[in-house]
């Protein structure tokens, strides 16, 4: 019950795949998901697997691609997250659209960037009925300056203000090695190189835009405008690629209702294998069934 379609943000033309669930009757109308991947990823890289879980319990589900990534149109490999917001916006809209789905019970869900992205995007939109945010961070600025030694924080700072400077004088940002903005610890850079590797839209190159544009995006100055719509953050305890401190801050300046799971033991990655992978299922759909129920 998988069906690639295709819609517009901003103009330009992104890359989805609608699922289904099996058993929907003629005309009827089911809540329906919205699933965002995070800094680097891409919709086909561990977000089918959330989207069948979903289809599962009986939702309507919508993956897609921000521009620039995958097979969606744009300038490539941007981390633009006010754009990624628009896009978030637009596959709403889109989702809305289709016949099986009510567009009036739509939920958004993100994984690691991708939370942050959905609740900033929950948080200026109403349409968006409940909002769930798994290994996600709550100020960027914060995030890079804690996983990294104060020299790396300084050296960080300076190649910025040099690609910063470049791109007003030239339009362009360098391209570099996705870890050397995005530092993986030794757990996180196995996992990831494993599930990157069968995937032919993974990137392994990105632009040192990514510095400033994280730096200056944080939705924890917005997260209390999500209320009273439900918000459910998962962390993992063991994570330290994006530490759990951060998602608990993120929860600590939001309003009710909401909930915090963390789970104990768990890196970054592990939440996209089981068994970490049926407890974030389990508490996403027991939240959703809560609060939206299909």
């Amino acid at each position: 019950m998988r069906q690639p379609v295709t819609f517009y943000s901003e103009g330009v033309k992104l890359d989805g795949d609608l699922f289904l669930p099996e058993g929907l009757r003629p005309g009827e109308r089911r809540a329906g998901v919205v699933l965002c991947h995070g800094y680097t990823g891409v919709k086909d890289l561990y977000l089918p697997d959330n989207a069948l879980e979903l289809n599962r319990a009986g939702y309507v589900v919508l993956t897609f691609d921000y521009k620039g990534w995958g097979r969606s149109e744009g300038s490539r490999s941007r981390l633009a997250p006010h754009s990624r917001v628009a896009d978030v916006q637009a596959a709403i809209t889109f989702l809305g659209l289709q016949p099986q789905c009510d567009k009036g019970r739509i939920a958004i869900y993100g994984t690691s960037y991708g939370c942050a992205t959905v609740v900033f995007a929950a948080a200026i939109d109403p349409r968006v009925k409940c909002t769930i945010g798994v290994v996600g961070m709550g100020h960027g600025g914060r995030w890079m300056r804690s996983v990294r030694r104060p020299d790396e924080w300084v050296d960080l700072l300076e190649r910025s203000e040099r690609d910063r400077e470049r791109r007003v004088l030239t339009g362009e940002s360098e391209f570099v090695a996705r870890e050397e903005i995005l530092l993986p610890d030794r757990q996180s850079a196995a996992l990831a190189a494993k599930a990157r590797a069968g995937n032919p839209n993974a990137v392994g190159m990105i632009p040192l835009e990514y510095i400033d544009e994280t730096l200056s995006f944080h939705p924890e100055w917005v997260v209390d405008k999500i209320a009273p719509r439900p918000l459910l953050l998962i962390a993992a305890g063991d994570d330290r690629l994006v530490p759990p401190e951060d998602c608990q801050s993120l929860f600590d300046k939001a309003l009710e209702p909401k909930k915090l799971v963390v789970l104990p033991g768990i890196g970054h990655y592990e939440v996209y294998a089981r068994p970490a992978f049926d407890d974030v299922m389990r508490e996403t759909i027991a939240w959703l069934s809560e609060h939206l129920p299909a």
